[in-house]
């Protein structure tokens, strides 16, 4: 591919992610929290994403109290990257300013619902605080995180989005709507949620492509180093979360583990995260399919090296 090729901006596939944006648009108050709170007695992620009912040591309330955790640092998680996702939009919004107007008017309505998202998510951290025992503690901060990433090229970031807006469609659809165990205001965050962000994968494939066609084989090679590089980086801030959260786990779940037991529990933690964040999004077919109409064999082959020690 030259240098010099042009993406033609599809004006028709912008301007249907405005009027979903502005058919499902909804208020944190008035549509999501209405007022109520978490219920406590219920599983806040489904076993499918917290695996807690592989610990078949932990009774009912562990494995609950294990899934209330995990569901704490999956709302975290999405706050710290939409801190990144929405900078990293509004940069890339830069290339419509003086073009389509339409796309332009899609890409602001994103990074403003990313904005909602992150608000939403700072409140659910304030109300679970509200309702669990002290001494979690979230460890990677945003803005340091979004910092780092936004170091890398275009493309690796326009990337790495892509495949957390596509896994965030799955992990609802087959996860967490069809739960009936789960607290209802957590479904709901994650209803509403689901609700926007798949007009948001649309937009970031149409991104990540349009980067693609200005891109030079050199330059791509070094984007898809850049994006190995990020997803590292994400495994490293799961690494040091499975742990916080493990160490939370065992100070405050009641019970005492064998060190073998505590060693499962964190392992299993782990094995969550990485099957949250990473795996469940390079499995997406919808992004194996974008990604290889990009890269090379030999290209493809240096991401599944590197993803080969997190998918185990």
């Amino acid at each position: 591919m030259s240098h010099a090729t042009q993406h033609i901006v599809d004006t028709n596939r912008y301007a249907k992610c405005i009027e979903v944006s502005k058919r499902v648009r909804w208020d944190i108050d008035d549509d999501v929290i209405r007022g109520r709170q978490f219920d406590f007695g219920k599983k806040f992620l489904p076993d499918g994403l917290s695996k807690v009912d592989e610990l078949t040591f932990l009774d009912a309330q562990q494995k609950k109290f294990l899934s209330q955790i995990q569901g704490r640092t999956y709302a975290n998680t999405f706050g710290l990257v939409e801190r990144f996702i929405g900078a990293k939009i509004l940069e890339v919004s830069k290339e419509h300013w003086l073009g389509d107007q339409v796309a332009l008017e899609a890409l602001v309505r994103f990074t403003d619902e990313e904005l909602k998202h992150q608000e939403l998510f700072r409140r659910l951290e304030k109300m679970t605080a509200a309702g669990m025992p002290a001494g979690y503690d979230y460890k990677p901060q945003p803005n340091d995180v979004a910092g780092a990433v936004l170091q890398a090229s275009t493309w690796a970031v326009l990337g790495l989005t892509c495949h957390i807006e596509l896994f965030t469609q799955s992990h609802y659809r087959q996860s967490i709507e069809p739960d009936d165990e789960l607290s209802s205001l957590w479904k709901d965050v994650f209803l509403f949620h689901w609700k926007e962000e798949s007009q948001h994968a649309i937009m970031d494939e149409m991104e990540w492509l349009r980067e693609d066609a200005k891109l030079t084989p050199e330059a791509r090679d070094k984007a898809v180093d850049d994006l190995i590089g990020l997803v590292g980086a994400v495994d490293g801030i799961l690494q040091a979360q499975a742990k916080s959260d493990t160490d939370y786990f065992l100070i405050s779940a009641g019970g005492t583990f064998t060190s073998e037991q505590a060693q499962q529990i964190h392992d299993t933690v782990l094995k969550a995260y990485r099957w949250q964040y990473i795996v469940s999004g390079v499995q997406e077919p919808r992004f194996l399919e974008v990604l290889g109409s990009m890269i090379t064999a030999e290209q493809g082959a240096r991401i599944n090296a590197a993803l080969a020690p997190i998918v185990q």
